[in-house]
Formats: structure tokens, sequence, C-alpha cells
């Protein structure tokens, strides 16, 4: 059942068997149906989820009451509110599960426990901190300089089986663009 959480944080630093234990001591399953909103704009973020199965997204409304897709999580990412989770601060953010989902959750004081038990952890959560931000960035990067299909072949790249399993004006908002301008972004793409 922790193998794919195991394989994920030991990919950034080494634990014992006894070390692994104390860890999943510490987290909970939570399921959450499709459509389900594991935070809501304005609540303090409690957790960081690690997903097993199933896609969720993180959102935000914009001024003109568009949602604006930030990230989205599929089996064997994290997904939070970094800030809020952090510092105690109301989200702005929405974090919806697209599909069932099932993750393991961290809570604060659970990771706080963690990290005085287990020193270590605090590498493992350094390190995804840090993947983030590159990931952040360089989303921040490609969104000024590329085109729309340059974007959508990047996000192909990144998430080649999300187009098969959430719905196509999901994956505008991520990138940008309108639906209908990604509609015929991917004719032309797939005629040429």
């Amino acid at each position: 059942m922790f193998s794919q959480i195991d394989h994920n944080v030991s990919k950034h630093a080494s634990f014992t068997a006894e070390e692994l234990t104390i860890f999943h001591s510490l987290l909970t399953i939570q399921k959450s149906a499709k459509k389900e909103y594991l935070l809501q704009e304005g609540v303090i973020c409690d957790f960081e989820g690690f997903v097993i199965q199933g896609c969720l997204r993180k959102y935000y409304i914009n001024e003109k009451g568009a949602e604006v897709i930030v990230q989205f999580a599929i089996e064997d990412s994290w997904i939070s509110d970094i800030a809020s989770f952090s510092d105690h601060q109301p989200s702005r953010f929405f974090i919806e599960a697209l599909e069932e989902c099932e993750l393991f959750i961290l809570s604060p004081e659970k990771k706080e426990e963690l990290l005085s038990k287990i020193p270590k952890f605090e590498r493992v959560f350094r390190i995804l901190v840090q993947r983030h931000l590159s990931v952040t960035q360089d989303r921040l990067v490609n969104n000024i300089v590329h085109s729309a299909p340059e974007k959508y072949l990047d996000f192909l790249a990144h998430y080649p089986t999300l187009p098969q399993r959430i719905a196509q004006h999901h994956i505008a908002s991520y990138l940008g663009i309108s639906a209908e301008f990604l509609s015929k972004v991917r004719t032309r793409l797939y005629k040429s």
C-alpha cells in the first residue's frame, strides 16, 4: 500500500524500514469523489497530499470570473497550497478532484512530528519545493515565450495521458487559451 509513496520519497534520501514505518503512521488516507473539493478559496490549507490514484486540479478565479488552472496532480505527485499550508493564511486556490481520487494526507502537525523524528525528511520536502518552483518557472517562461501549439506540445510531453482523462476546457485553462482555440491548435497539429 505504501510502495508508491516510499519510492517517491526515497528518490531524495535513504530511509530505514523503521523510519518508513514512522512515516506511514503519520499519514492518513483520503478518498475523494469526482468534483469534490479538497480546498476552497478563503480556507486555510491543512494538508499536503500525495496522489495515489486519480487526477486533481488547483485553480483560482481571476478578476474576470474565469477559472485559471495552475496545476494538475496525477499519480505519484504532490498537491497543496504551500503558502497557505506553511503560513496558515487563507488560500487563494481551489483544489478539486477531476476523477475519483485516493491520496495520502500529511497535516501540518504530523509533518512537524515527522521532521522532528526523522530530520532527513527536511531534504525530501526541500527538494520537492525546489522542483515545484522549477516547474512553475518553466511554465511561466513557456507561457510568455511560446506559441499556443508549442505550449500544447509541452503539455503533452509532461502529461501524455491527461487529454484522455480530463475535459479539453481544463487543458485550455491551464494553457491560458480558449477551448475553441485549443481545438483549432489540436486540429492543425494532427493534420501536420
